[in-house]
């Protein structure tokens, strides 16, 4: 099983409290972005485009736990940027700790080795690792030659030392199926808790903005990545979510349920749009036009959006919302083979690469090098 039955549990109470009170709109995962400096430059990431004295600004510890204690949901991601490049990131999650949230520190575990004493072993502390796939798909992916054996370093430490450890991927355009479920296989052979999945998105501060994938597209690579699985393949996310990529699901997008707090407050919408912020979290959803946002709002920047920060809170809200959900999501759990004969034909298509050469990868093998932590 991916996720411990306790964590199981705390969300599942989590989110019948919120509908035996009523409430439509509840938080199931705090985005808190401690810094957007990173030490690496990937293409399909914006938060290092910003100048540099924003790149130097951070969250203090107390402003970190103010954000946790007034959202008040259950589980805490903290992406960045890369967060071990924060100098208190150790005090940050010891704190959550302390207050029994669970953990996902998300990093592209470049640093893990050297920080890995600042934390203590925990049920509530989960490394996501950022790996975009094989080797070489990750390497492209991150602009870093070497990059996949560096965070595979990363991973192994974390694993002996008794860590919980998953890994987070980001699919694009030209990504090959069969490479991807090969991956799957490494992954589970390294003996990780679990993997976590979502297709790339084409917010605006992305510097590449030609490699991110439609929704008829999404559909058509997760179905053929997905379907025939393997028994050994655990994934540390929502089973519904997985069929909504697949496109055996369809679900309303729900930013709410994974608000993003950063160095400028609460973010409007989510995590990927900025239309601007707020100073509190009630104020956040209070003042936000969530009817203008979501593919089936019309807006133009949500029509090819399927990401998990917008979705798979509806995924896990569909499980607890009724009879129908939680069967749906039992008979997921328990049959999750999804047999399907005509998506194994899709693993034979030919794939085109993206890019044949990746210019990024020399200049950000010498960032990295200099990068100072």
């Amino acid at each position: 099983m991916a996720v411990p039955i306790s964590q199981m549990w705390t969300v599942a109470t989590y989110v019948l409290k919120q509908k035996l009170r009523g409430r439509k709109q509840y938080p199931l995962v705090l985005m808190l972005e401690p810094l957007f400096r990173c030490n690496l430059a990937c293409a399909g990431c914006g938060k290092i485009q910003y100048p540099s004295h924003i790149l130097k600004a951070q969250l203090t510890p107390e402003e970190c736990f103010r954000a946790v204690e007034e959202c008040g949901a259950p589980t805490v991601a903290i992406p960045g940027g890369e967060p071990l490049l924060h100098p208190q990131i150790g005090e940050i999650v010891e704190g959550l700790v302390a207050r029994k949230k669970y953990i996902y520190l998300c990093t592209n575990a470049l640093l893990l080795k050297q920080k890995i004493d600042s934390f203590t072993p925990s049920k509530y502390l989960t490394f996501s690792v950022h790996m975009d796939g094989q080797r070489e798909h990750h390497d492209f992916s991150v602009c870093l030659e070497g990059g996949y054996d560096k965070a595979l370093e990363g991973i192994r430490e974390a694993l002996n030392r008794g860590f919980r450890v998953t890994t987070n991927t980001t699919l694009f355009d030209g990504a090959d199926p069969k490479s991807v479920r090969s991956f799957f296989d490494e992954m589970m052979e390294l003996g990780v808790e679990g993997m976590m999945l979502s297709p790339g998105y084409s917010y605006e501060k992305a510097p590449d903005q030609s490699h991110f994938l439609g929704r008829a597209r999404t559909r058509r690579l997760f179905r053929s990545i997905l379907s025939n699985r393997k028994a050994n393949w655990r994934f540390n996310m929502s089973p519904l979510f997985l069929e909504f990529l697949m496109g055996k699901q369809d679900y309303t997008c729900t930013p709410w349920g994974m608000p993003t707090f950063n160095i400028f407050g609460w973010q409007k919408p989510c995590y990927l749009l900025q239309d601007g912020y707020a100073d509190t979290f009630a104020e956040l959803l209070a003042t936000t036009e969530w009817e203008r946002y979501g593919t089936e709002s019309g807006n133009p920047k949500c029509a090819n959006c399927m990401v998990h920060s917008g979705y798979e809170a509806s995924a896990v809200n569909d499980t607890f919302g009724s009879l129908r959900g939680l069967w749906q999501t039992a008979r997921a759990t328990l049959f999750s083979s999804y047999k399907d004969p005509s998506a194994l034909e899709l693993l034979d298509e030919p794939v085109h690469p993206v890019h044949a050469f990746n210019p990024l990868v020399q200049i950000n093998n010498h960032a990295a090098e200099e990068t100072h932590v």
